[in-house]
């Protein structure tokens, strides 16, 4: 198996990608409506996609939005995804390894992630990549 792990750009997302991680998506989260990719990539250089490709078959991504507050310049990682198909051959380690090495280059600060208390392999991968769990409440209110 020859696996590419890159960060693209926005010049890089086709609609065949696009197609593909509306599919990879749903391993996630089936019932978000997600934002086209382009879109994602096209504001101001805020947000970095690692994907991981089987040939031309996405089979892997995670994105980093990056943003600037008093505290630091920040990174939040969201969406990390791997195909089930895929699963258990380290992907994630080196999709996150690629976002985390960026966010060195990008001088930023702090890295933050939510994962859900049930994603055990999840929570085991970024434990041993050195995050932490901090003690503080996350709340949400939906706007849309």
């Amino acid at each position: 198996m020859d696996l590419i792990i890159k960060l693209i750009t926005f010049n890089e997302v086709t609609a065949d990608l696009q197609s593909q991680l509306t599919e990879l998506y749903k391993e996630l989260n089936a019932e978000i409506t997600q934002l086209d990719l382009a879109s994602a990539l096209s504001d101001y250089n805020t947000t970095d996609v690692v994907v991981c490709l089987d040939k031309e078959k996405l089979v892997g991504i995670a994105m980093m939005a990056k943003y600037k507050v008093v505290s630091g310049h920040k990174g939040m990682i969201e969406d990390v995804v791997v195909s089930s198909q895929y699963r258990g051959q380290g992907i994630g380690r080196k999709l996150m390894e690629k976002l985390l090495e960026h966010a060195k280059q990008e001088k930023l600060s702090t890295v933050l992630l939510f994962s859900g208390h049930h994603r055990t392999a999840a929570i085991s991968l970024y434990k041993s990549l050195g995050f932490k769990l901090k003690e503080s409440g996350l709340y949400i209110k939906p706007i849309l």
